[in-house]
């Protein structure tokens, strides 16, 4: 990992995740997590002041340098936390075990996206839920053709974040059934903007 990926990065995505609009989507859809909360990519930890304070949450995520925010606000909003240092794609946890599953604005950047979601799946209890918000491949050809024409060299300014995945399909693909899904552009740049959020379940 170079001085860029270990030092810049984590300040600028800590700045840029907090964008109203984003902050407005956490603030709408994290308080549903329930329970035991698995939350991949906890990243800063920019979701954490919108849970319920009676959640458990272990949080996943390999980058060290973004966890030292999140510890942070984990204790100014007294979140009870377990701190993952690893990758999501094999997680340490008995099957049936979540109640809910937290991912957002990270199986962009996930390198094996599937395999996180065939671990979710796992992990989660039979009734259990996954939240989710993710950007992804526009409606339109227009800018699909940006996103792709982007995609490579956006991946290395961002430390592997994808502009073209298909979140919903992965979901399906992976044993899940969307219950509720709203898409949509937000304010910026529509390449990168396209969002998917909503509530799976794992068909057990």
């Amino acid at each position: 990992m170079g001085i860029y990926d270990k030092y810049v990065l984590p300040k600028i995505l800590n700045m840029v995740m907090q964008t109203p609009d984003l902050t407005k989507l956490r603030a709408a859809l994290v308080p549903m997590a329930k329970g035991r909360v698995l939350e991949i990519g906890i990243g800063s930890g920019l979701n954490l002041p919108f849970y319920d304070k009676q959640v458990k949450v272990t949080g996943v995520d390999p980058s060290a340098e973004l966890q030292v925010y999140a510890r942070d606000l984990a204790r100014d909003h007294a979140i009870d936390v377990e701190f993952v240092t690893d990758t999501a794609e094999a997680l340490a946890s008995e099957n049936n075990f979540f109640d809910t599953a937290v991912v957002t604005w990270s199986l962009c950047t996930i390198p094996n996206a599937t395999d996180t979601l065939l671990e979710v799946h796992r992990i989660l209890k039979p009734r259990g839920k996954l939240i989710f918000v993710e950007h992804g491949r526009a409606p339109d050809a227009s800018v699909v053709k940006w996103q792709d024409r982007l995609n490579p060299t956006w991946r290395k300014i961002t430390g592997g974040c994808n502009l073209n995945r298909e979140p919903d399909q992965s979901l399906i693909d992976t044993g899940f059934t969307i219950d509720h899904l709203d898409q949509g552009y937000l304010r910026g740049p529509r390449w990168a903007t396209y969002t998917y959020r909503g509530i799976a379940q794992p068909n057990k």
